[in-house]
This record gives C-alpha cells, structure tokens and sequence, in this order.
C-alpha cells in the first residue's frame, strides 16, 4: 500500500515538474523575444561568420594592390596610433582587422624568402 502511494507520488510530481519546465521555458522564449535578445543573438552569430575581404582590407588601410609591405606597415602604424589616441577601440580593431587580412593575403601569395 505504502509503494502504491509513494508510486502515485513519483508520477504526479514528475508531471507537475515537466509542466511547470515547459511553461517556464515558453516564458524564457517569450521574454527573450520581447527584449530582442534572440534577434540580437542571430545577428552576432551572423557577424562572427563575415571575414573582410582583402578590398575591404585595402580601403581601410588606404593602399592599393601594388603597395609594399613595409608601406602597409607604416600605413597600419599610422592609423592605430591615431586612434589609441582618439580612443575609438572600435576603428583601430577595424584597421588590424585589415592589416591581419592583408598579411594571410600576401603572405599566402608570396612565396617564402630563401637566405
């Protein structure tokens, strides 16, 4: 008699806790949109996937395809000292975004010197 009642037990409660997990996350999913927290998620996850395309390198850098490495370089210098002063965090990231883009690009294009 007691294992039949603790059974009935076991069951009303776990059913009592599976409703009131579903409800609680129907409510998540309902404050995350109201906020546009979920919208806000898709769209870092779409921005994480887009990598600059070595144009978009150059425009920032404000080089052109025949523009030498060592010109790059101080072009790069340049800009991130300008904004370290400035303080815009963001277009410095910007500018070694492209000098990184620029240097797989060439680097990859380029074959290695021999001494």
């Amino acid at each position: 008699m007691a294992a039949r009642i603790l059974a009935n037990l076991i069951v009303m409660g776990s059913g009592i806790m599976a409703r009131a997990l579903v409800q609680a996350y129907r409510q998540a999913l309902a404050n995350a949109s109201k906020n546009g927290v979920a919208q806000e998620a898709v769209q870092n996850i779409k921005r994480a996937g887009k990598t600059m395309t070595e144009e978009e390198a150059r425009q920032i850098l404000g080089v052109t395809e025949q523009t030498t490495w060592e010109e790059i370089l101080k072009r790069y210098d340049n800009l991130f000292e300008r904004n370290t002063k400035n303080g815009s965090f963001y277009l410095q990231s910007k500018v070694h975004r492209a000098k990184e883009c620029l240097e797989t690009t060439i680097h990859r294009t380029q074959p290695p010197e021999t001494n």
